[in-house]
């Protein structure tokens, strides 16, 4: 899978044979085809693994709610993730973003993906069903003025962002400016 990751993101996914990756694997084209039908199946395999690592961390105690303490362990746990395993999330982005691949992926296919056994899309329902919920809470002690769907989809974006730019521009986060970073987000929407 490795092979693969690397071949999708510096080759370009659409122009990535299977008979390439098995070679540069050093397996057999039919060997190949024993563990994947085809290189799609193969991308949602690595899609699935990068996913299942992320989201194994939320809702830990698996109540279907997040409490401000998981949402907290969630936040330093996937940065830590991301930090430790760089060039991975690095190669996963750069495939997604090539031309045509996300839409495929999560889109037209999305039933061929599945994160932690359950298929995509309803793990995403679930996901944001419980950040709905876990923002919604905080409308109590945040005003009238306060927006859980904003403030959701706005730490969301931020995390995406952040993550983004953390992997993809590494030299911008020299000394502890991660850690602050990272301490900066959790003061801000747990």
């Amino acid at each position: 899978m490795d092979v693969a990751l690397e071949h999708f993101s510096q080759t370009g996914f659409h122009v990535t044979t299977i008979s390439h990756i098995a070679k540069h694997a050093g397996i057999s084209k039919g060997l190949m085809y024993n563990y994947f039908k085809s290189k799609e199946e193969l991308l949602a395999a690595l899609l699935e693994r990068s996913l299942t690592d992320i989201y194994s961390n939320f809702d830990s105690n698996r109540d279907g709610r997040l409490s401000d303490s998981e949402f907290e362990s969630f936040i330093r746990k996937v940065f830590n993730i991301l930090r430790g395993n760089r060039k991975f999330w690095k190669l996963i982005y750069t495939i997604m973003l090539q031309p045509g691949v996300y839409e495929d992926l999560l889109g037209t296919r999305a039933d061929s993906v599945n994160v932690s056994g359950v298929p995509l899309k309803k793990f995403s329902e679930n996901i944001m069903s419980m950040m709905l919920d876990y923002f919604s809470r905080k409308k109590e002690v945040s005003g009238s003025d306060y927006d859980p769907v904003t403030e959701m989809f706005m730490f969301m974006n931020t995390v995406k962002g952040f993550a983004l730019t953390f992997i993809m521009a590494e030299e911008l986060y020299q000394g502890d400016f991660y850690e602050k970073m990272v301490e900066e987000l959790i003061k801000r929407y747990k």
